[in-house]
């Protein structure tokens, strides 16, 4: 990808910076906000797209279900905050492009819900896709990690690998434990804030377990991967870190950075997020 960031890019890092959540840069924001989600139980969202119930859990779909392709869609958020529009519009735009058929279940989120909840719903969710010849398993930001800890603890459980693993800007350490991290340059996330975010989603559990953080686990026997970052989003030491040991590892691994450009950017509508998804297509349909 060119170097140089396109006008409609710069017009939106702008924006994003602008509209930085307060509490990603205050600790006692932060802690103010997660005290605030304790007191708001998570609802169904409403949507103008298709959800069914799956075994209790709100499951957006799009396209159809004998599509070529099956794809599981983890959303991000930082764990605590609910899949939005950006998400779902990209999942459609995945379901008509691809052949696809794109299933986005709303998980359970901190400060609420603790780690361990997902994974049994991702679980049993991942398990009726299964059957599927072509099954994709891709996430963004906090999904995309939550998809590569998944992947390797399916080894644990005794199930197949996915077909493919591709994902956008993945928060693979939530321990946050290679500093320094330049916050102040990231229009959209900060060291603070993601610290006690990460601490929360992670309950009792060591927020250096590869289930919470894959750059930690063990890599051996995973499907190919595609993964995404921004050059100057705040994870992308990290992401560069996983996808070497990835590659150590032994796993088929593509990284495509976007010079000069921020987190989760093929999700945005500009032209690098195109050239994006043009790869992402060349990845499902060879």
């Amino acid at each position: 990808m060119s170097s140089e960031k396109s006008f409609i890019a710069k017009m939106a890092e702008i924006i994003l910076k602008f509209t930085k959540p307060d509490y990603m840069d205050s600790k006692q924001k932060v802690d103010d906000f997660i005290n605030d989600r304790l007191d708001s139980p998570q609802k169904p969202v409403k949507s103008i797209f298709k959800s069914i119930d799956f075994n209790g859990t709100q499951v957006f779909t799009f396209g159809d279900e004998n599509s070529e392709n099956a794809i599981l869609y983890v959303h991000g958020g930082a764990y605590i905050n609910e899949v939005n529009y950006q998400h779902l519009l990209y999942c459609r735009k995945l379901s008509g492009k691809l052949d696809s058929y794109v299933v986005v279940p709303v998980y359970p989120l901190a400060p609420l819900h603790k780690v361990e909840e997902t994974y049994e719903v991702i679980g049993e969710l991942y398990k009726s896709l299964m059957s599927r010849q072509n099954l994709i398993v891709m996430g963004d930001s906090a999904g995309g990690g939550f998809v590569h800890s998944f992947c390797q603890h399916l080894k644990s459980i005794n199930l197949a690998q996915p077909q493919k693993i591709i994902t956008f800007s993945p928060w693979v350490d939530i321990s946050m434990g290679n500093p320094p991290y330049d916050s102040a340059n990231d229009p959209i996330l900060g060291e603070i804030g993601l610290r006690e975010i990460g601490k929360s989603w992670a309950g009792e559990m060591d927020v250096k377990d590869y289930r919470v953080s894959p750059l930690f686990g063990d890599n051996e026997g995973l499907a190919d991967c595609l993964i995404f970052a921004g050059e100057k989003e705040i994870f992308y030491r990290d992401i560069k870190k996983y996808v070497e040991k990835l590659e150590s590892d032994g796993v088929n691994v593509k990284f495509i950075t976007g010079q000069g450009l921020f987190h989760i950017y093929p999700l945005f509508p500009i032209p690098e997020a195109k050239k994006a998804f043009k790869e992402l297509e060349k990845e499902i349909m060879q």
